[in-house]
C-alpha cells in the first residue's frame, strides 16, 4: 500500500443515470415482470452497451426496426430516444402491444414541434443528424415540415419566403455552450424566431457539464463514463476538453484505460454520462485503486429530485 503513489479523484456530481434513463430500464424490467420475457426493443433502451447485455440477460431482444419482430403477444418497447410517427403506426398496423418508454423530456420537444407545425411555423432542429432523437424528432412532421442544423456554418445557407414565420426546437443532450452560439446565431440570422417556452436541453445534461466545468481546474485529466454512441457522454469531454483539461478520456468499461495516458497522473476527475450506471464508475476507481493510493472527494453543483412515472400499462405492475 505504502508503495502506491497517490491519486485525488474528484467525483462529479450529479453524474450517471437521469430520471428518463432510469425509467426506461424500468419500463423493460417492468414489462419482463409482468409479461415474461421475451420483450422487444427498438433500438437501444438508452445508449451504454453494459445495460443493453444486462437486459439481454433477463430476456429483452433488441432490434433496430419492427420488421425484426415477429408476429407475437410480447410487448415490443420504443427507446428513451423517442421514434418517429410512422414507427407507432406500423406497430398498430400490426397489432402489435408497445410500451413507450419515451423521455418525457424529448416528449416535450417532439409535441413543441407539433404545435410550432400547427400555428404555421416553419421548424428548426438543432441536433446531430442520425442521431435517434434527432430521427424521431424530425418524424414528428410531414416532410420538409422541419430543417435540421448542425452548427453555425449551416445557418446562412438557410433560405426561406419572406415573412416566413419559424421556430426552433433542440436536441435534449447538446453541449449547452455549443447550443447557446447557435441560438445566438439563429436570432441574429432571423430576429423574429420563436424560442422553446423553456430551454430544450434537459436538465440532466446541463447539470452534468456544470459539474464537469467545476472540476477540470482541480485535475490533471478526466474521465467519462459512458458509451462512444452516447451524445450526453460525448459532449462531457467536449467540456472538459474546452475547460482546459490536457488528458481526457470516454471509456465504458475499466479494461478500456490507456495507462500509457493515466498512469501518471496526481489528481483525477471522473464523471459518468446519464445512461451509464454507477457500477462502472466504482469499476473505474477500483482499477486505479490498484495501481494508485486513492483518495476520492465528490464536487456536487447540483441536487437531482426529478422522477417520472412508469407508463399506464406499467403502474399496477411495480406497485405490486
Amino acid at each position: 500500500m505504502a508503495d502506491k503513489p497517490p491519486l485525488s479523484v474528484f467525483l462529479c456530481a450529479p453524474r450517471g443515470f437521469c430520471a428518463g434513463v432510469v425509467r426506461a430500464i424500468d419500463v423493460v424490467e417492468g414489462a419482463l415482470k409482468k409479461y415474461g420475457a421475451p420483450v422487444y426493443v427498438r433500438h437501444e433502451i438508452v445508449h451504454n452497451r453494459y445495460v443493453v447485455e444486462t437486459l439481454k440477460r433477463k430476456g429483452a431482444i433488441f432490434v433496430e426496426e419492427l420488421d425484426e419482430v415477429p408476429d407475437t403477444d410480447a410487448p415490443v418497447i420504443f427507446s428513451a430516444h423517442g421514434v418517429p410517427k410512422t414507427v407507432p403506426q406500423v406497430a398498430d398496423s400490426r397489432q402489435l402491444r408497445t410500451i413507450d418508454a419515451t423521455c418525457p423530456l424529448v416528449t416535450k420537444v417532439h409535441r413543441e414541434a407539433e404545435l410550432h407545425h400547427r400555428r404555421g411555423r416553419t421548424v428548426l432542429l438543432v441536433g446531430y443528424a442520425g442521431h435517434p432523437e434527432v430521427v424521431g424528432t424530425l418524424g414528428q412532421l410531414p416532410a420538409g415540415a422541419v430543417h435540421l442544423v448542425e452548427s453555425e456554418a449551416d445557418i446562412p445557407r438557410l433560405s426561406f419566403p419572406p415573412g416566413t414565420p419559424l421556430a426552433f426546437v433542440t436536441q435534449t443532450t447538446l453541449s449547452v455552450d455549443d447550443t447557446a452560439s447557435i441560438v445566438a446565431a439563429l436570432k441574429a440570422h432571423f430576429p423574429e424566431i420563436v424560442s422553446p417556452h423553456k430551454e430544450d436541453i434537459c436538465y440532466a445534461t446541463t447539470n452534468r457539464q456544470e459539474a464537469v466545468k467545476r472540476v477540470v481546474p482541480m485535475v490533471e485529466a478526466l474521465i467519462v463514463v459512458g458509451s462512444p454512441n452516447s451524445s450526453n457522454s460525448l459532449r462531457l469531454r467536449e467540456v472538459a476538453e474546452r475547460a482546459g483539461c490536457p488528458k481526457t478520456a470516454l471509456v465504458l468499461r475499466a479494461e478500456e484505460i490507456d495507462w500509457s495516458v493515466f498512469g501518471n497522473i496526481r489528481s483525477l476527475g471522473i464523471t459518468a454520462g446519464a445512461s451509464a450506471p454507477e457500477v462502472l464508475v466504482e469499476e473505474i476507481i477500483t482499477a486505479f485503486a490498484e495501481r494508485f493510493d486513492v483518495s476520492v472527494e465528490t464536487v456536487s453543483t447540483a441536487d437531482e429530485s426529478v422522477f417520472f412515472p412508469l407508463p399506464r400499462q406499467l403502474r399496477e405492475a411495480a406497485n405490486a
